[in-house]
């Protein structure tokens, strides 16, 4: 470690249970020691300038790209949930930047078009192994990106390659090698990986909320059927006359965040002094996660997402896009499986190229393609436009 990377762990003062550059598992190829970064900032670093991450601000999180600039996206959800995990990591004195990669890089391998577009994709898949976008963000930072000279993919540590696939059968993670090996044993990521994932969710939540109720998809009254809504939307009342302003949503929308967030670094807090960790080993071997929320909070959380399910999720106008999108990433697929010469280098298939069959190369370009470039390669292959106004 450089001199300067030692500084900076020192002024960290991570936890004991916190990954550290000497309790990190490595790179898959090895690699001269930075020497004005730690090897968490380089990792977060090359998540920030890789393909796929730009590609994720014309990727769909509800809303399709093309149905406003004012709704978040794949990118900016991203961002969201980075902000999050790294204040509650700063709390916790765990490892900021390992944090902030994996929440930077969970989502690179969302398809167009969000959960529709996966869905769609899974189901072209199912005869290849199905897909599912956890797997297919670590494929893209160990294979798929290609930035360098001594190796394909990002060469990123483990321990952040082992954050991004927050999800995975046994099946898929017998091929994974070491990456996998936690969904076969049965022990727990790394306490940064666990934050990751509660940060997306809150961050979801959340910016669901605002985004739904900018789309006039979601009303207050559906709203307050929450009890934390209800209650600060009642409190924010009591401060101005401006009844449903953006200002008292934005308030609201902040103070249950925030509500959220506590909630998260004091029961975690607790759960570590508690269980008392000495490394990463012993987080590791603890029987269930030790980041989240309390038992009441948790309540809380869940009634948030099934009432956006309910209300959200399974809107007329958000499934009759839903359905839309899957007809576009079914007919891709089905096009470049029947016309493989369609595809952009067509002819690296079976030649090194990491996949063991057509539907896989297809797979994979199709997964990369950004909603509106999606809506493009259908409209000039099929002369139809599934979007349009009718």
């Amino acid at each position: 470690m450089s001199m300067l990377a030692e500084a900076r762990t020192s002024e960290n003062q991570l936890a004991s249970y916190a990954v550290n550059e000497q309790s990190a598992g490595g790179r898959q190829y090895e690699e001269r020691t930075p020497e004005f970064r730690s090897q968490f900032q380089r990792d977060r670093d090359r998540i920030v300038h890789c393909s796929a991450f730009r590609r994720l601000e014309y990727k769909t999180q509800v809303f399709v790209n093309h149905e406003g600039d004012m709704f978040r996206t794949r990118l900016t959800h991203s961002l969201e949930v980075a902000q999050i995990a790294r204040t509650v990591a700063r709390a916790l004195a765990i490892n900021e930047d390992l944090t902030e990669t994996i929440a930077l890089a969970h989502d690179l391998g969302h398809t167009p078009f969000g959960h529709a577009g996966q869905q769609a994709l899974n189901t072209c898949m199912k005869d290849f192994g199905g897909f599912e976008h956890n797997r297919q963000s670590l494929r893209i930072v160990e294979y798929l990106e290609e930035r360098y000279f001594e190796f394909r993919g990002l060469n990123l540590l483990f321990d952040s390659r082992e954050g991004i696939l927050k999800h995975c059968s046994a099946e898929h993670a017998q091929k994974l090698g070491p990456v996998g090996q936690r969904f076969l044993n049965n022990t727990q990521p790394s306490l940064e990986a666990q934050l990751a994932n509660l940060a997306d969710e809150i961050a979801y939540n959340h910016h669901d909320v605002d985004d739904g109720l900018r789309a006039n998809l979601l009303t207050v009254e559906h709203l307050l059927e929450h009890p934390l809504f209800s209650n600060l939307y009642a409190s924010a009342k009591k401060r101005t006359n401006e009844a449903d302003s953006r200002r008292v949503i934005y308030y609201v929308i902040r103070e249950m965040m925030n509500h959220f967030v506590v909630d998260l670094i004091k029961t975690s807090k607790n759960r570590l002094e508690q269980f008392a960790p000495g490394s990463v080993g012993d987080v590791r071997a603890h029987g269930a996660p030790l980041i989240g929320f309390s038992e009441s909070v948790d309540k809380e959380h869940l009634a948030l997402k099934q009432l956006l399910r309910r209300e959200l999720y399974h809107h007329d106008n958000v499934l009759k896009n839903v359905r839309s999108a899957g007809r576009v990433v079914n007919e891709l697929f089905a096009t470049f499986i029947q016309n493989p010469e369609l595809l952009p280098d067509h002819h690296l298939i079976g030649n090194d190229d990491g996949c063991s069959s057509v539907a896989e190369f297809v797979a994979d370009y199709v997964a990369g393609m950004t909603d509106r470039f999606a809506m493009a390669e259908h409209q000039r292959i099929f002369q139809i436009n599934y979007f349009a106004e009718p």
